[in-house]
């Protein structure tokens, strides 16, 4: 096998930026997958470059001259990005391969752009593209396996990596470790919903935490599990087993079933600063949120007195939400919303518009067979740039009325003071009052305001909105060639353009194929 070079860019960022938060936190957001494949590359003997791409590099000059192959990892968001570095790099005769979830989402899209595209990846998988380094045309290979891998490379392993990548962080620097991939819960919208729950080596896990007390002198750690504490004991007790209590610092996104208060008290003497957990939804998946068949405002009561326990023993939480389900409607979501926030003031909202990721989640399936997903680029597929699912029981301009009143009452001054007064911790009201001023609070509802008047003023912009135009507003575009900056000149012809049905194209394509057989 000939060594190779190989540059891997994890994408953080979804183009040039100079912000303050970009600065002080792009650099801890930084995925687990690409530093494991730049890992499974160097222990293949591979010579191996990997960028977290923070918006603040420059990634002609990062990369090195003469590799041969670049793996590139985005969500969705960064798609577009992601298409024209690939579009550069095979101008100089470089080998493409796109991971991450917009891979996962968007294989039939990515496979016109990149060489190979991996979904689910192994060792093996890699391996497999590293030994046919070879340029694939007209159109990419895909590649994926039926699950997630069994064993990842810990902390110890993929040191080399983070270390170079902290170095960018200024202040904080936040170490990404994994315990286990898949989730028990099935929420129809979520991308982990079809993936088992596994959770992995306990014994790596124990090895990385004894290797980071080497490294700082009170570690602060992020879980990337995409629900952290499922098996509680057996996480607990391999924590408790390596160092004194409050040896660490954690980060965790956890479901409120998990968050008990003898859990609570645990995370608490484990050294747990911060947890996400999803409420989602005032009238659905109450499995998340140990509300059973409770709705609407009785729920919201509940899941506001378990808030306020959470609170005495974890000093900072986000509460996360997701505007526009079909189970929504009228404004009683909105409205009990508004009360969550009074009654649960040091709760910082996380708002989600409904949006539908390719080939993510079973619903998506409904949605495009509704007709109802709309193709707005990637560049917007974050949760809150755009809702690309027609809402059910909704206009879109009294939608956005609600959304931008929910929006004015979270981060209005008043509510701000309240959060910064009610949260017990310097840092933690730092953090909220920061992401309440900047591109999440009052950014966003600038935006959501720009987005209604167009609404209401452009026809043109109200049918693509409708489904009834397929033409993208100027209004979008010019943000795009804003925020790609000078790879806008790279992005590949059209690329702005998807097919928002190519999950129901293909699974039609197979249902006719096994009737055939």
């Amino acid at each position: 096998m000939p060594k190779l070079k190989i540059g891997v860019i994890d994408l953080v960022s979804k183009g040039p930026t100079n912000t303050l938060w970009a600065r002080i936190m792009h650099a801890n957001m930084a995925s687990i997958m690409p530093q494991v494949v730049a890992t499974w590359c160097e222990q293949d003997g591979h010579d191996v470059k990997l960028i977290c791409y923070t918006g603040l590099e420059d990634l002609r000059k990062e990369i090195p001259q003469g590799i041969d192959l670049v793996f590139i990892c985005g969500f969705t968001q960064a798609a577009l990005l992601a298409y024209a570095l690939s579009n550069y790099f095979r101008s100089k005769g470089v080998v493409t391969v796109l991971g991450g979830p917009h891979a996962r989402c968007y294989p039939d899209d990515a496979v016109k752009y990149f060489d190979y595209v991996v979904g689910f990846a192994h060792k093996s998988t890699i391996a497999e593209i590293t030994n046919n380094c070879t340029p694939q045309r007209p159109e990419g290979k895909h590649l994926t396996e039926k699950g997630q891998p069994g064993h990842f490379p810990g902390v110890v392993e993929r040191w080399r990596f983070i270390e170079e990548t902290l170095k960018k962080a200024p202040f904080l620097k936040i170490v990404p470790m994994i315990g286990s991939v898949g989730c028990p819960y099935t929420c129809s919208f979520c991308i982990d919903a079809e993936v088992p729950y596994q959770p992995l080596d306990v014994e790596t896990l124990k090895k990385d935490l004894r290797f980071l007390l080497t490294k700082f002198k009170k570690p602060l750690i992020v879980w990337h599990d995409p629900n952290f504490g499922v098996r509680f004991e057996h996480y607990m007790n391999a924590i408790a087993s390596v160092a004194p209590p409050k040896s660490f610092q954690f980060i965790a996104e956890s479901s409120l079933s998990i968050l008990t208060e003898d859990h609570l008290k645990v995370f608490q003497q484990n050294g747990f600063l911060a947890m996400l957990p999803g409420i989602e939804s005032w009238f659905e998946l109450g499995n998340k949120s140990r509300t059973a068949h409770n709705t609407g405002m009785e729920k919201m009561m509940r899941v506001s007195q378990h808030v306020n326990t959470i609170f005495k023993y974890i000093p900072y939480m986000q509460t996360n939400f997701v505007l526009g389900l079909d189970s929504d409607e009228g404004s009683d979501p909105f409205e009990i919303t508004k009360q969550f926030i009074d009654l649960s003031p040091a709760a910082f909202p996380g708002y989600s518009l409904l949006s539908a990721f390719g080939e993510a989640a079973p619903l998506n399936l409904e949605y495009q067979k509704e007709n109802r997903v709309l193709p707005f680029p990637f560049h917007f597929l974050n949760n809150h740039l755009a809702m690309n699912v027609k809402p059910k029981n909704y206009e879109w301009v009294d939608f956005y009325d609600k959304v931008i009143d929910l929006t004015e009452y979270s981060f209005s001054q008043k509510a701000i003071y309240r959060r910064f007064a009610a949260t017990p911790k310097f840092t933690s009201k730092w953090m909220n009052f920061m992401r309440a001023i900047s591109s999440e609070g009052w950014g966003r509802l600038k935006f959501y305001r720009q987005v209604r008047k167009n609404l209401i003023e452009d026809r043109a912009f109200r049918d693509y909105f409708e489904g009834e135009s397929q033409q993208l507003p100027e209004f979008y575009i010019n943000i795009i060639k804003r925020d790609l900056g000078d790879w806008w000149d790279w992005l590949p012809q059209d690329a702005i353009y998807h097919n928002p049905n190519a999950y129901l194209h293909k699974s039609s394509k197979k249902a006719l194929s096994r009737l055939s057989e």
